[in-house]
């Protein structure tokens, strides 16, 4: 049997609000991956999709537009259209249990903030998808990020950039202040840059889908970086 059809069945047999290892009938995240090869990037598969579906039903109803706002956040892999489907289907019955999944797609990267970032950028994107951000939908979004624990600088890039690029403060997405010297603005560029390349990240052994969010986040970066180059009339770096 497939990794996909048997994470759909343990879903359905356990109920979705069962934590990350229970449905894969595998340990816990903070195992050992010698043991249990490829576990960080299953976990956060299954994680980003539950909370993507949850954030869905967040507001009540899960809308078409959401479902698209998904799809475009979470690159579906080649093939598994049907099972990512299905769990997603699972996922979006309720809110339910988010706080589980969000824990432990936190604890698979303690010292990769920038990842957990992305996910919060992809859920205020699946948030937005509708029109305004709703009460219920803003709470789920703080509680997950508080789970994450990202600071508030995050949480507002994150915000910014799931705006699009066109929306987007320049200042926001590189975290300085208005005010920064050029010299400063140069500098939080390349702290951004390095923090979110993706061969960084490929080194690490990250999953497919968090590259994908590192690439685009580094687009933003970059375009945030040039806007203000050409604003202040500095020369390229």
């Amino acid at each position: 049997m497939r990794i996909w059809d048997i994470i759909a069945d343990k879903a359905a047999q356990l109920g979705i609000g069962g934590p990350i290892g229970a449905l894969l009938g595998m340990a816990p995240p903070e195992t050992d991956e010698s043991v249990h090869p490829g576990l960080r990037q299953i976990g956060f598969t299954i994680g980003v999709i539950a909370l993507g579906a949850k954030m869905a039903r967040a507001d009540g109803e899960v809308s078409d537009v959401e479902v698209a706002a998904f799809r475009e956040f979470f690159q579906i892999p080649p093939g598994e259209e049907r099972n990512v489907e299905r769990f997603f289907d699972l996922a979006k019955r309720d809110v339910a249990g988010f706080e589980t999944y969000a824990r432990q797609v936190a604890d698979l990267f303690p010292d990769a903030p920038e990842i957990l970032e992305g996910v919060i950028e992809g859920l205020f994107s699946i948030a937005r998808a509708d029109g305004k951000v709703d009460v219920a939908e803003a709470d789920y979004l703080a509680k997950v990020a508080r789970i994450f624990g990202l600071d508030s600088a995050r949480f507002e890039r994150a915000k910014a950039a799931a705006s699009g690029v066109v929306e987007c403060e320049p200042c926001i997405i590189l975290g300085i202040d208005p005010i920064a010297t050029d010299e400063q603005i140069r500098d939080a560029w390349l702290r951004q840059v390095r923090a979110n390349h993706p061969d960084r990240l490929i080194a690490q052994g990250l999953p497919e889908e968090a590259i994908t969010m590192a690439t685009r986040k580094l687009a933003l970066i970059n375009d945030a970086y040039d806007r203000l180059r050409r604003q202040r009339g500095l020369v390229a770096a």
